[in-house]
């Protein structure tokens, strides 16, 4: 049996392995990687938990799209090389050997690698399921806002003697920046998370006037509509056709001894506008000429108000109770719009056949994780249904 020549290579360890992470990528962000203006990717965590504790999580983002990280651990030890060069001190002596071994005519180990490192485990990278992502990075954007109250009264709390803070847009932008910067998501998804929530930036009188995020409440928010439902009827202005959003806002204000006073903040006006208007995509709109998305605004009422006045089975209210209100909240011509069919799916339950009460998002994600699995376990019995049936 005839023999093969071959070279051969020397394999060594170098004394200090390296600590190296392999990460596996997904045909999607290695395409992005290879464009030609390929774009900066981000590895984000949440903030670290008041007690001390470790998240133990981080998401990898591209500027539209989170994907999870996952740790996997092999059976098989996966060992990181590098050729060797003899510029490692390490490997002087080896060098040496190897000149000595050529000046005696064997040139067998001429070719030598190092491993430097060894990786018992590499890390996937999972896209976020798309039907709920919307929902999980609105809950990490909430975690860092705080919450606006409908009985708060910024006039009244506000210290006299101190002058007003004036807060300029590009002040706002950089602390939603801020923000966002530590929510473990990408900046696309945080915005569309920031506009769903209707969060919004402005002045804490309650802390030495600091510039903060807030979210508002389900209750300041249905107050606040009734402002802006009110002051359109009182102007005239048609909240379906195309209206002028300063016009909007100066009906919300009430006068008072000829002094305009702000029931609410403008920031927060802006940000309920920028949730019910129409738009073209999910980045948030300059406000001037604007006119409202009927099917957005009446699903939002509804469920807000749900959400702000039976937020628990505790507090369930009437269906008639609630489709009544539901439409006194409505612009006069989108009064009959108001059905339970426009709500989004697990959005509410009946404790009985005449109440009903909100449901929150993390609720729903597991109605649904309930739903799936009852779903899949149905369609692997289908022989045992159809045996009942012969029956």
């Amino acid at each position: 049996m005839s023999t093969q020549a071959a070279r051969s290579i020397r394999l060594t360890h170098g004394s200090q392995q390296r600590a190296f992470r392999l990460l596996e990528l997904t045909p999607e962000i290695v395409e992005l990687l290879s464009a030609d203006n390929a774009p900066v990717l981000h590895l984000k965590s949440p903030p670290s938990d008041p007690s001390g504790q470790d998240v133990g999580y981080v998401n990898l983002c591209t500027p539209d799209k989170t994907f999870r990280i996952r740790q996997v651990q092999s059976s098989n030890s996966i060992h990181l090389v590098q050729p060797s060069t003899g510029e490692n001190s390490q490997l002087v002596p080896l060098k040496q050997q190897q000149a000595e071994e050529r000046n005696n005519g064997n040139d067998e180990w001429a070719d030598t690698v190092s491993a430097i490192a060894k990786c018992a485990s590499t890390l996937e990278v999972h896209g976020l399921d798309e039907g709920s992502a919307t929902s999980v990075v609105a809950q990490a954007l909430a975690k860092n806002l705080r919450v606006y109250e409908a009985d708060r009264n910024d006039v009244d709390m506000a210290d006299e003697s101190q002058p007003e803070v004036a807060v300029t847009r590009g002040e706002r932008e950089s602390i939603k920046r801020t923000i966002i910067a530590d929510v473990p998501f990408s900046d696309a998804e945080c915005n569309a998370a920031w506009t769903e929530i209707c969060a919004f930036v402005h002045v804490d009188t309650e802390n030495n006037k600091n510039i903060v995020g807030f979210r508002p409440s389900a209750r300041m928010k249905i107050d606040a509509w009734k402002r802006i439902l009110e002051g359109s009827v009182l102007q005239s202005i048609d909240l379906e056709k195309q209206f002028l959003a300063n016009d909007l806002w100066k009906a919300v204000l009430s006068d008072d001894d000829d002094k305009e006073e702000e029931p609410f903040p403008r920031p927060l006006f802006d940000a309920l506008l920028n949730r019910l208007v129409e738009r073209s995509g999910s980045q948030p709109m300059e406000l001037k000429w604007s006119n409202l998305d009927k099917n957005a605004s009446v699903k939002w009422i509804g469920e807000t108000y749900l959400e702000a006045f039976a937020p628990i089975e505790r507090s369930s209210i009437g269906r008639s109770e609630f489709l009544h209100a539901w439409k006194d909240l409505l612009p006069e011509a989108w009064r009959g719009e108001a059905s339970l069919d426009v709500l989004p799916p697990n959005s509410y339950k009946s404790p009985d056949p005449v109440s009903i009460c909100f449901v929150k998002e993390s609720e729903r994600n597991e109605l649904k994780k309930t739903a799936g699995a009852a779903a899949a376990k149905n369609s692997r019995n289908w022989h045992e249904r159809f045996r009942s049936q012969r029956k």
